[in-house]
């Protein structure tokens, strides 16, 4: 730096630089800048230029400007329109500014010029070897920007002296004040060809860059305009072939994609394999294969939802209307109804109805649908063997197709739709996988919101699904998939409610279905009661239905063979239209008998009564079981025996009386396989009968298990065992005490004219079955 300091008036620059050796023009308006321009005028011409570190500033003080600026000549001045001056000037020497000096009027700084001899103190051959790298990285500028004019870059070209060159380098190339700065703070030519090299460098990577992009943006547009005048062309042709479809599938799915209602990731997914549907061969064999997909994938509803009914009313009524009885099965409808209307949402339940054949499981899932104005989805589930029936096959394999689930699902057309799954405990496993296991996703509330079918691959939602399963016997369902049920009920009918769903649904439906009308047929209460009685013997109603279709069937045919205008059916003329009644009931024994005891059985068709046999004859002790019983009976039987051998002497029976003699128990019936406890202290009262020869009397009925030590043990299917004991005119029934609870919820129409007896001990039984015992 230079002894010589001066002060100089000055001239905040906003986005501009001005360099040594530059001449340069430049408008100004701010009243300090046009008063310092003045003042200048006045003296010598020279000005003081300085660039603002922030454009924007109105006044700059020191902290905002920068601390290396160029001393200038003013050339010119020229006053312009709206209080502006146009000067220019010509850059002569870079200065420091030291401080402003204090002065309201115009910017005055205190200024230090560098010594230039100082400065350039290097080696001709260090300036030699910047003078190449120089010129190099200025060809190579030229080359990548076309806009540099030819005869300017031969000119810079041609000088010798590294200095003139930076400088002139610097000043001719449109560049940014900021690199201009850097540039100019460069006080030593060492610096200066250091900066002029890095913003060269700089400018020479990023020009290179925007070739690039520009070509591939290109390359892009060119392949867009390819491709739009060809599907022109392809357009064309179409229309000259007289072809009505102008889109293509490709063009059709993303169309159908668009206006899907899913989330953005399945669409994206979706639109994905869209592509590669539209950039494969139509001739290939996936191309089939990846159309199904698509189709699948479209026609599933991912957001597509239907609003439910929330009229408690309604809905009730609809129940109400479509089945008679099933109060549990209601109760729950509508609790499941009335959380869901609370909340807005409410998680769905997970219905699983157990109960025999015909008890309406099937058709109440139907009536809930209608109430809840739900999509209605039934899969059935009976004898389905492979797991991929339920999670689908993998697109890999040939046929390969979306599982029930999903397919339900695309059948609903809503992602809330009521999805019966019939005959759950019907479902088996094979080497293909265990089907239960399959279905334990999509039961389980906590994890089938993204429930996976491996041909659909992206996750189904399932978690809005109201499902309801069916199911016959609850012990063939596995124990982790009945644990995400809630179970309910649905047991057998009386005869009264059997009456009661055949007037009010069975009779009007079968007589719409055979083209008759009410006036041509009637049925007479006794006859119906007949019918119920006599040739139908089940749990449901379905055998009961067929027996009033054919009564229907020899209506329609009498009507139009013989002209008659009505046909009334009594229980005289009953066995016209039915034949001779089907089924007899085992009524109570008319006497008292040695032996002989009348137990109470559950079948899969409603109850029945068993009646056992004991004889006692000469032997060598030997324990003979008939009538096709299963294990668990014949050990209950063992049991019966080891505790009346254990309580003999209460009876006043001999030691060796059990070796002397041969017991032989038989279960009339012998071509139908019985199995189960219940039958346990039915058993030990027909032996105690026949060892003692004390009568058991004939209008008691008995069920439960029996330990070694005589106690009883609650047991199932009450209720359709004391429709049984109704049915054979049996006034007093042995129960469990264990089981009162089952009693006291029974309607009163089931217990009605039955004396029920709990028991705890086989003493108890005793006392109450054998005749001379005291009630």
């Amino acid at each position: 730096m230079s002894d010589l300091m001066r002060i100089l008036p000055a001239i905040a620059l906003r986005g501009t630089t001005i360099l040594p050796g530059m001449i340069v023009h430049f408008d100004i308006s701010r009243d300090k800048s046009i008063k310092a321009v003045e003042t200048a005028m006045m003296k010598d011409q020279v000005i003081y230029l300085v660039t603002q570190r922030d454009p924007e500033a109105e006044d700059p003080g020191m902290a905002d400007l920068y601390k290396i600026g160029t001393i200038a000549e003013i050339k010119q001045v020229v006053k312009a329109p709206k209080n502006t001056l146009r000067i220019l000037v010509e850059g002569l020497e870079r200065a420091e500014i030291l401080g402003l000096e204090n002065n309201d009027k115009y910017l005055e700084a205190e200024v230090a010029a560098f010594d230039q001899q100082d400065l350039t103190a290097l080696s001709d051959n260090a300036k030699e070897a910047m003078l190449r790298n120089l010129k190099e990285l200025f060809i190579t500028y030229c080359t990548e920007n076309p806009k540099i004019s030819k005869e300017l870059a031969a000119q810079l070209l041609e000088m010798e002296d590294i200095e003139r060159l930076v400088d002139q380098i610097a000043i001719h190339l449109p560049l940014p004040y900021t690199d201009r700065q850097r540039i100019l703070e460069g006080i030593s030519l060492e610096d200066r060809y250091e900066a002029l090299g890095l913003v060269l460098s700089n400018e020479i990577q990023i020009m290179e860059i925007r070739i690039d992009l520009q070509t591939k943006v290109k390359e892009r547009i060119d392949k867009n305009q390819r491709e739009y005048i060809l599907r022109e062309q392809l357009k064309l042709i179409r229309e000259e072939l007289g072809e009505d479809h102008t889109q293509t599938d490709a063009e059709q799915f993303l169309e159908e994609a668009r206006k899907l209602q899913a989330s953005e990731e399945i669409r994206e997914k979706i639109i994905k394999e869209i592509d590669r549907f539209k950039n494969m061969n139509s001739g290939a064999a996936e191309s089939t294969v990846m159309r199904g997909y698509i189709e699948t994938l479209l026609s599933l509803p991912w957001d597509k939802a239907s609003e439910d009914n929330r009229d408690l009313k309604k809905a009730n009524e609809i129940l109400e209307a479509d089945h008679y009885g099933l109060e549990k099965v209601k109760e729950r409808i509508m609790e499941f109804l009335a959380v869901r209307t609370l909340t807005q949402k409410g998680e769905s339940p997970i219905l699983c109805l157990v109960g025999p054949p015909g008890t309406g499981k099937t058709s109440i899932a139907k009536s809930v649908a209608r109430a809840l104005d739900k999509e209605y989805v039934r899969i059935c589930l009976g004898g389905v063997r492979d797991e991929a029936e339920i999670r689908g096959h993998r697109r890999t394999y040939v046929g390969a197709m979306p599982g029930r689930i999903a397919s339900g699902m695309q059948q609903a057309g809503v992602k809330n739709p009521l999805m019966l799954l019939d005959e759950i405990d019907k479902v088996s496993s094979d080497y293909k996988g265990d089907t239960s296991s399959a279905l334990l996703e999509v039961l389980d509330s906590e994890q089938n919101n993204k429930f996976r079918d491996h041909y659909v691959e992206i996750p189904l939602d399932l978690s809005e699904v109201l499902f309801i399963a069916t199911a016959n016997d609850m012990q063939t369902i596995p124990k982790p998939l009945l644990d995400r049920m809630e179970i309910i009920e649905v047991t057998s009918y009386t005869e009264n409610e059997k009456e009661h769903i055949a007037k009010e649904h069975l009779i009007p439906k079968q007589i719409k279905a055979h083209g008759l009308n009410k006036s041509q047929l009637s049925l007479t209460d006794k006859a119906l009661k007949e019918i119920i009685h006599g040739y139908t013997k089940e749990a449901g109603v379905r055998s009961l239905e067929r027996k009033i279709g054919e009564i229907c069937r020899k209506t329609a045919r009498e009507i139009l063979e013989k002209g008659e205008n009505k046909v009334s059916v009594t229980v005289k003329n009953l066995d016209t239209y039915l034949g001779k009644p089907v089924y007899t009931y085992q009524m109570k024994n008319k006497t008292d008998e040695v032996g002989i005891v009348r137990g109470l059985a559950w079948t899969s068709v409603g109850g029945d009564t068993l009646q056992i046999e004991v004889n006692l004859m000469p032997g060598t002790g030997e324990f003979l079981l008939t009538g096709q019983l299963g294990d668990v009976m014949k050990e209950s039987a063992q049991a019966g025996i080891s505790y009346i051998r254990s309580i003999a002497p209460e009876y006043k029976i001999e030691p060796e009386f059990f070796q002397k003699n041969d017991l032989h128990i038989h279960i009339p019936e012998g071509a139908v396989p019985k199995d189960g406890p219940s039958a346990g202290i039915t058993m030990a009262t027909a032996m105690i009968s026949a060892i003692t020869g004390t009568p058991v009397k004939a209008d008691v009925a008995m069920t439960g298990e029996i330990t070694l030590r005589g106690r009883v043990l609650p047991i199932g299917g009450l209720k359709e065992k004391l429709l049984a004991a109704k049915n054979a005119r049996i006034k007093k029934v042995v129960v469990p005490a264990q089981n009162k609870p089952d009693v006291e919820e029974m309607s009163q129409e089931i217990t009605q004219g039955l004396d029920i007896a709990y028991v705890d001990t086989m003493s108890q039984v005793l006392d109450i079955a054998l005749a001379g015992k005291e009630d």
